[in-house]
Formats: C-alpha cells, sequence, structure tokens
C-alpha cells in the first residue's frame, strides 16, 4: 500500500506575544485538519465520515478506524488505501482525502456503506454502544498477556522520545504497539487520542499482523471505552494508559479479558482487576 507523503505537515510555525512582554516571537503549534474517509466496494465510492486529525500516518489512521468499527471481517477484506486521485480537487484538497478500498463480495461492506458519521477527532466514533454489541460481531475475548503486571507498568517509558511533535508543541496524544518482546514497533501521535490508535492498529493491519496476540497498546492520556474497544477488536492482550480510566472502559476490559493499566507514570500504575 502506498504512504500518505503527501499529508500537510504536522506543525504550524505561528506569531505569538507572551502577556509579561511587549516582544513577539514565533512558536510550534500542532495542525489539526479535516481528513475525509471514503469507502469503496466495486465501483461504488461514498463517503464514510470526516475526522479532525493531526496530518501524518493517514492511510493508517483509515485503516485502523475501519477495523475497529467493525467495518472489515478479515485483514484480506481491505484491499488497498489510498490517498484520493480525484483530478477535480487541489493537491492539498486530495490530501485530506483518503479512499479505502474493500473487498466487493464482503458482506459487511454493504452494511456500513448504509451508515453516514461525523467523526471528531475528541471523542471518535463509537459504532458498538454497549458491550453486547461486540459479542453480536463475533469479537472475541483476548488472550492473557504474558507481561508481568510490574513490565506493563514501566511501558510508558516506550514512548519517550518518541513523540517528535508532541516534543514541539505539545498538547496531542501519543499511542505505541509493544511486540511480545517489549519492543514498541509502531508509535502514532494525534491530536485526538482514538486517531493515535487508529493509526498504530492501522500499520499492524496493512502490515498483516492482526490479530495482535500478547501484545500491549500504550497510550498517553485518559482511558475510555472506545479505546478499550479498539485494542480489544485488535486481539491485543493489555492496555497501558498515563491517565484515568473510565467505568465502562473497565467493564469492557473485564468482560474480553483485557488487561487493563492506568496512572501508569514512573514505573507504577494501578491495574484494574474483574469483580
Amino acid at each position: 500500500m502506498p504512504s500518505d507523503e503527501l499529508a500537510p505537515s504536522s506543525i504550524a510555525r505561528v506569531k505569538v506575544q507572551k502577556t509579561d512582554s511587549d516582544v513577539t516571537s514565533s512558536d510550534s503549534v500542532v495542525v489539526e485538519e479535516p481528513l475525509e474517509i471514503r469507502i469503496k466496494r466495486g465501483n461504488k465510492e461514498e463517503q464514510l465520515g470526516i475526522t479532525m486529525r493531526t496530518p501524518g500516518a493517514d492511510l493508517e489512521l483509515a485503516a485502523g478506524f475501519l477495523w475497529g468499527e467493525g467495518f472489515l471481517k478479515s485483514p484480506d477484506e481491505l484491499i488497498s488505501v489510498k490517498v484520493c486521485a480525484d483530478k477535480s480537487l487541489s493537491l492539498r484538497q486530495r490530501a485530506n482525502v483518503v479512499v479505502a478500498t474493500v473487498a466487493e463480495n464482503s458482506q459487511e461492506s454493504v452494511r456500513i456503506l448504509e451508515r453516514r458519521f461525523t467523526i471528531t477527532s475528541a471523542c471518535g466514533v463509537c459504532g458498538s454502544t454497549n458491550i453486547s454489541d461486540l459479542h453480536k460481531r463475533g469479537v472475541q475475548r483476548v488472550q492473557p498477556t504474558k507481561h508481568s503486571l510490574q513490565e506493563l507498568a514501566n511501558m510508558t517509558a516506550l514512548l519517550e522520545g518518541r513523540q517528535r511533535v508532541f516534543e514541539k508543541t505539545g498538547g496531542l496524544h501519543a499511542a505505541a504497539l509493544v511486540n511480545p518482546e517489549g519492543v514498541a514497533v509502531w508509535v502514532r501521535e494525534d491530536v485526538g487520542r482514538h486517531n493515535a490508535v487508529d493509526k498504530v492498529i492501522g500499520a499492524a493491519l496493512m502490515e498483516h499482523k492482526l490479530p495482535l496476540h500478547d501484545w500491549t497498546l500504550v497510550v498517553s492520556g485518559r482511558v475510555g471505552y472506545e479505546l478499550v474497544q479498539k485494542a480489544i477488536c485488535a486481539g491485543i492482550s493489555a492496555l497501558v494508559g498515563v491517565s484515568a480510566p473510565t467505568s465502562l472502559a473497565v467493564d469492557l476490559a473485564a468482560e474480553f479479558a483485557l488487561t487493563l493499566l492506568a496512572f501508569a507514570r514512573n514505573g507504577v500504575a494501578k491495574a484494574y482487576l474483574p469483580s
């Protein structure tokens, strides 16, 4: 699958002035721009939704979103993900449109093309509003992690030095996929925590690595229901977050045997156990 190297820059320079000074200077801010995701089945191409994201890894973002929300039953149903080639659009406009081509015989795609979403970087799109819906989709309990709780608690250190945009701008999230050997294979950043997770899962999907048995997802912020859902759908065994979880995230993790740690900082974390 081709890269998305035409995507706009993820960092912009702006003019600033501190409140205690008359001197002006420049500063780096994270870029937030819309990305339209289209889905193509056969000769039919339709808009799936629009998300506000930080440019970069856009193809992975689209692929990960399709997988996490149940738009694909198997990795083989994703034929390609490409930047739009519509010549009627400007080069910049094309860079903000991604087209995912799925298998023409995919029954799941027929159902999904009837749905319309507006995706936001803040809260994502939750195609499944309750735990029973995941069961209906056939999502299975994940395999247990082989890492100890202490090993998992230390994994947030793997984000250090890997958040290039955050180090220059602040104010955005990171997600990492850590393999069974404890190596952070994919680390991605985005203004939306859900987008960052979609990017790393999409990268794994495009490399034909799913399901991610005994892999760990590490996130830089709060652990909500949607992040747990995405992890479970990818077969990930453990999720480690720097900030707090929600009650539904804890319930969902317990239901699908996902090991969940939160408040993970400096090698110490809280592990949320089944009731």
